[in-house]
């Protein structure tokens, strides 16, 4: 018992002064346990890439899935797969319970959440260690403290994390916040205790929008996460959002791997990121780290997981704003850098084993970006679109080239899960190659990611300078403005076939357009020429009543198909009458 006193007075000292110990046996009995089967709690491009870590590293893994995903990709990857229900999530990949079953069913040691879903429900997280399964994420404590966004500000404060000037109280009267809103000053944050992924967060400019502001952000939050707490902070205008990837183990070890910046997003979320950030000193680096782990080790934590700071664009003074308890969409980028493997760190911790690196081990080389593709239409705010993935190209991988996926040309991008189709991640010895080889491989695509070829090479985005409002503030040049912005043409007559080169006659609105067509050797694959410009390759295809050409990755020309390839009249067109949705949602209120 004495010895065991001095081992801890020890530890506890080196920690004071930031020494990293290892004598893990001595100072606390963690019993190792072999996960020879995994089953992940997801599906789509995180269950996939969960799947080929623990194939490396020999163990079987167990796939779950909704009605919707009966041929997804995840599910012939797994050795085996279970149906857990319907499509909505509430009712399939929310099912706890249902998952629970199928993990005791197939004997599996272990549950890997992914991201989302069940990923940070504390109830699931208590469930599986009541019944024996070994839940691969951090202590129910530190997601319950970390989740509760009041709980977390007050406990990086104890830690000495810098946070932002805002009110994290329990008196949630109307009064209450209005006055805490007038002694923080505008504009104001309003944020769900509960939040997380741009849900129930308002921004009042100005006192007279703080209680709509308010009342909109309760109400969501209602909806989301069936809390309508809220905390409010000083709104840091136009800040970058840096974060630190951090990883723990059951010994009290914990590291960095340096941080990423994921300033440019729609809608609060996340579109394209990088490691590390453009434009900051090793000094603010080497702060943001070491904040990082304070953070860490104030929750108890174990596994990986993601400290989240809002940094100021001229001073690079950064505060806490949330941590994620839970792996990232964007870690393949830290990978990248570091090159490690999260999962499989993941999946070690989660065992019993230590750490197996110090801090000093961790060395940061290169930088990589991350460009997430969607199936959604930036031209109408980002509206998520769904249906079937006709046709679906993608760039190779390669040494320095990641293609994250979960789907297949032929499968449904479903209304009931996230519209992300893949995630490109690259690799360059610098920032400069970096985003040209990202530019090379986004042109590789056939599918709408003109947006993000835009917005890699703007010239605010290519100087590093970035920040939350870069896509609003930078929309003209962001938005397309060629000849094919909008078209809607009628033809003279003309289709694509083998001949070696046609010219035809296009009508755009008033103007007379020329197109010139040659036929390359590849099926389906044209070159095409506009009024004399310059030749850039196009691809034809006919797909049931719609004639179709892709300019350079994007569709740009959509003809009625001839009558004898045309189906009869779609039942789904809105008549006169009636009126139609663009995407599926919840009628709020109805005037």
């Amino acid at each position: 018992m004495y010895l065991n006193r001095l081992v801890k007075n020890w530890q506890n000292l080196h920690l004071q002064n930031g020494f990293r110990y290892n004598h893990t046996q001595a100072i606390k009995d963690v019993q190792r346990r072999k996960i020879a089967k995994v089953l992940i709690a997801n599906r789509g491009e995180i269950a996939c890439r969960v799947i080929r870590t623990a194939k490396k590293l020999g163990i079987r893994t167990v796939s779950v899935y909704s009605d919707a995903d009966k041929h997804a990709m995840h599910v012939e990857m797994a050795d085996e797969a279970y149906h857990i229900g319907p499509a909505a999530s509430a009712q399939s990949y929310l099912n706890g319970e249902k998952i629970l079953q199928v993990a005791k069913k197939s004997q599996s040691q272990a549950i890997h959440p992914g991201y989302g879903f069940l990923s940070e429900n504390v109830e699931f997280c208590e469930r599986c260690a009541n019944e024996g399964v070994i839940f691969i994420g951090p202590p129910t404590s530190a997601i319950r403290d970390m989740g509760i966004k009041s709980t977390s500000k007050a406990i990086m404060s104890n830690a000495g994390v810098p946070i932002v000037k805002g009110y994290h109280g329990e008196d949630q009267s109307i009064e209450k916040l209005k006055a805490e809103a007038q002694r923080i000053g505008f504009p104001i944050m309003i944020k769900a205790v509960r939040g997380g992924g741009g849900k129930g967060m308002r921004i009042a400019m100005t006192e007279s929008e703080f209680l709509p502001q308010l009342e909109s952000a309760k109400r969501e939050s209602l909806k989301s996460f069936g809390d309508d707490n809220m905390l409010l902070e000083q709104y840091i205008t136009d800040p970058r959002h840096v974060e630190v990837q951090v990883f723990a183990d059951m010994y009290g070890n914990a590291v960095h791997l340096f941080e990423r910046d994921c300033s440019v997003q729609r809608r609060h979320q996340k579109i394209i990121e990088e490691a590390p950030a453009p434009g900051l000193s090793e000094e603010t680096r080497r702060a943001l780290g070491e904040a990082a782990v304070r953070a860490a080790k104030a929750v108890g934590y174990v596994g990986a997981g993601t400290v989240e700071f809002i940094l100021h664009r001229q001073t690079h003074e950064f505060h806490f704003m949330e941590m994620n308890t839970r792996l990232q969409v964007e870690h393949p980028i830290t990978e990248m850098i570091t090159g490690t493997d999260l999962v499989e760190w993941q999946i070690r911790a989660a065992a019993g084993e230590p750490l197996s690196v110090t801090q000093d081990d961790i060395i940061r080389r290169g930088h990589a970006v991350e460009c997430r593709i969607y199936a959604e239409e930036p031209r109408a705010g980002f509206m998520p679109r769904a249906g079937t993935l006709h046709r679906l190209t993608q760039p190779l991988p390669e040494q320095n080239v990641r293609v994250e996926t979960g789907v297949r040309e032929g499968q449904d991008v479903s209304v009931h899960y996230d519209p992300m189709i893949a995630k490109l991640v690259v690799w360059g010895s610098d920032r400069t190659e970096a985003l040209a080889k990202t530019r090379m491989k986004l042109s590789e695509y056939q599918t709408n990611i003109n947006f993000l070829l835009r917005l890699s090479g703007a010239s605010a985005f290519v100087a590093g300078d970035v920040h939350t409002a870069f896509i609003p503030q930078h929309e003209a040049e962001l938005s397309p403005n060629d000849t094919w912005k909008g078209i809607s043409v009628t033809p003279t007559a003309w289709r694509p076939n083998y001949q070696l080169q046609k010219t035809v006659h296009l009508k755009f609105g008033d103007k007379d357009i020329k197109v010139s067509v040659k036929y390359e050797d590849s099926p389906n694959s044209y070159l095409a020429q506009v009024n004399d410009g310059a030749w850039v390759q196009t691809e034809a295809y006919l797909k049931q009543s719609e004639l179709g050409l892709r300019l350079e990755g994007q569709t740009v020309v959509c003809l009625p198909a001839p009558k004898y390839q045309s189906m009869t009249g779609s039942a789904n067109a809105a008549s006169a009458d009636s009126a139609s949705s663009p995407t599926p949602g919840v009628f709020e209120k109805i005037l």
